[in-house]
């Protein structure tokens, strides 16, 4: 069994799953310590929230993806693609898995806590020159609202 684990700087889990472009890999075979077997370390468009292919991604090769935080579209995306994504508190990628693999950590549910909601805003702005010295900018914000974090108690 391969996990994918968000790792920014490859020490510690860290948050937002659908931005993460690094990530650590552990295997794990039955009655054996799992072990760091690959890093992944993914161009900007390849980061789940900017990537919208439809062909293969690097993250199919795992069968679980472990992150400190994700939002519901995150979990259901990875679902499509056959991979058991699950949220953690625990810093430490190999306790993590063993976590995991200890039954410690469910995959992510469609909803989360009522009292851990987020709202957050972002803007984009799209610069446009023209062939006579000036520019414009034009502002396109949306926002993505719903939870982005689970923290289960007693974890």
């Amino acid at each position: 069994m391969k996990f994918a684990v968000t790792s920014q700087n490859f020490r510690t889990v860290t948050p937002h799953a659908g931005r993460a472009r690094r990530f650590l890999v552990f295997e794990a075979k039955e009655g054996a310590e799992p072990k760091e077997v690959d890093r992944l370390d993914l161009a900007k468009e390849l980061a789940m929230h900017d990537w919208h292919g439809t062909g293969a991604h690097p993250l199919d090769a795992v069968d679980v993806l472990i992150a400190g935080s994700f939002g519901e579209g995150f979990g259901q995306r990875m679902a499509s693609r056959g991979i058991v994504a699950v949220r953690t508190d625990n810093t430490d990628p190999l306790e993590a898995v063993k976590d995991y693999l200890a039954g410690k950590l469910a995959p992510a549910g469609p909803s989360c806590d009522e009292s851990h909601h987020h709202q957050h805003q972002h803007a984009h702005a799209h610069g446009h020159a023209h062939g006579h010295g000036h520019g414009h900018a034009h502002g396109h914000g949306h926002a993505h609202g719903g939870c982005c974090c689970h923290h289960e108690e007693g974890a």
